[in-house]
């Protein structure tokens, strides 16, 4: 099977999601939106636009990528296009009138960009209607492409998931056991925060609850991976308790397994998710989590079995859940159900099936 794969630029769920397709016997090409230097897997013919990159700020531009993607799909001949997000690479093939057109939700695009104007709902509702299978990682996200008219009967759930060889807790325990004696935290309470410094995902939230849950405990300590537009602002608010606070950066794949596994707590305060890749990979390292109540999460984080919830948004729901959390007793049998719920739900490679299954609905 030919399969162009039509992305945005080159995140690393691109890079993950064209190394696993690289294994397969399909021939994959790979396309990207905006201008990017991509580190493109072994395996997959990467492909540019056949005149100049078009101006996506206009419509004019829109027009000129419409009619390159018409010349490129003239000359690769795919049997079908896997596209996304819905507002941006899979609204231009669906502007094209490519068929079949494999639409994969990436979360947000639903969840956030869809409200943001009359506009956004038109390109999503145009987008869909013309899809032929909708990939969603989540419950949550399939039940708003219903939303918008597309049938159930179309949509492939399926959560991205991690590596569990790599994500595990033999894999961290060592390098995480390392990093807390570095930092001089064998006896503190660790909470860790691996997303985005942007305003989406919260995370100057739970920079000023730490700062309130530090006043009450002073031996909390918080790892604070990332970086992000909202920096100046967290580094701010932290500057309290700025002996208390690490910033490593961000950090590599290899490194993420030790660093989940150097924290007692993992936190993820965003305002919208799917199933979040950072959330799956710390329940795959055994890590006991509290994240936001919101339905993406919710489909993950039972409270009282991997984990907990806090009322998103709120600094002071999130600040007593932190201390509360610093003194629960369960907090390993936690961190195992975490891992048994990574098995069950969260396989990279027994997922990646689904999206195979969904080409082949897709071209019958």
């Amino acid at each position: 099977m030919r399969v162009l794969y039509f992305t945005e630029r080159d995140s690393p769920h691109d890079r993950r999601f064209l190394s696993a397709l690289a294994g397969t016997s399909h021939q994959v090409y790979a396309l990207r939106q905006f201008e990017c230097q991509p580190q493109t897997p072994v395996g997959i013919t990467e492909l540019g636009w056949p005149d100049r990159q078009p101006d996506w700020s206009a419509w004019q531009g829109w027009q000129h990528g419409k009619d390159q993607l018409s010349e490129i799909l003239a000359e690769v001949q795919p049997d079908l296009v896997h596209a996304g997000p819905v507002q941006g690479p899979a609204l231009l093939t669906a502007l094209v009138g490519f068929h079949p057109l494999v639409t994969m939700s990436w979360g947000s695009d639903l969840l956030v960009r869809a409200k943001r104007s009359p506009w956004m709902r038109l390109a999503t509702r145009y987008t869909l209607e013309r899809t032929d299978i909708f990939l969603g990682d989540c419950q949550t996200v399939a039940d708003e492409a219903a939303r918008y008219g597309f049938p159930r009967d179309k949509t492939v759930l399926f959560p991205w998931g991690v590596d569990l060889n790599h994500f595990s807790p033999e894999t961290g325990r060592m390098a995480g056991e390392l990093l807390r004696q570095s930092l001089g935290w064998e006896d503190k309470f660790v909470m860790l925060c691996n997303r985005s410094w942007s305003s989406l995902y919260g995370v100057d939230i739970l920079a000023e609850a730490f700062v309130d849950a530090v006043s009450e405990n002073p031996d909390l300590r918080l790892l604070l991976v990332g970086d992000g537009p909202q920096s100046d602002l967290i580094h701010r608010t932290l500057s309290p308790v700025r002996e208390k606070v690490r910033f490593p950066g961000i950090l590599e794949r290899e490194a993420l397994p030790g660093v989940y596994f150097a924290a007692d707590l993992v936190v993820s305060p965003s305002h919208s998710d799917g199933s979040s890749i950072s959330l799956l990979e710390a329940l795959a390292c055994g890590r006991p989590v509290l994240v936001s109540d919101i339905p993406g999460n919710r489909e993950w984080v039972t409270p009282g079995e991997v984990g907990e919830l806090f009322r998103d948004g709120e600094v002071a729901s999130l600040q007593a859940m932190l201390i509360q959390m610093s003194n629960d007793p369960d907090l390993d049998l936690y961190g195992h159900k975490a891992r048994a719920v990574a098995e069950r739900r969260a396989d990279w490679d027994q997922n990646f099936q689904k999206l195979l299954e969904a080409y082949h609905r897709a071209v019958e």
